[in-house]
């Protein structure tokens, strides 16, 4: 895991605590239909070259996908556009379904 990188248990940590988070669900629509995170925002990750201005900059923004893998492509391309405080769930939905 590296500086990038955030575990379903953090986020749930950090929610249950009260914290805001900016956390965008990179998934497809018949993906996000069965469930997401409370409070996220969908932006399926083919979407995000012409929908990354939703993004609001906060310092916490979290990137969701089913196992971490698009949601790990979403933030490389974020950074690109110079977006900051970006994280990665790792493992994805299938680790926050554990919890």
């Amino acid at each position: 895991m590296n500086e990038q990188s955030i575990l379903p248990k953090e986020v749930k940590n950090k929610l249950d605590q009260g914290l805001e988070l900016n956390i965008i669900d990179v998934r497809e629509h018949e993906e996000v239909a069965q469930g997401m995170i409370s409070g996220a925002k969908h932006i399926p990750l083919g979407e995000l070259p012409v929908r990354h201005h939703e993004i609001e900059q906060t310092d916490n923004i979290i990137l969701v996908c089913r196992s971490g893998n698009r949601s790990g492509k979403a933030l490389e391309y974020l950074q690109m556009l110079g977006l900051k405080n970006l994280k990665n769930m790792e493992g994805g939905m299938l680790e926050w379904d554990k919890l």
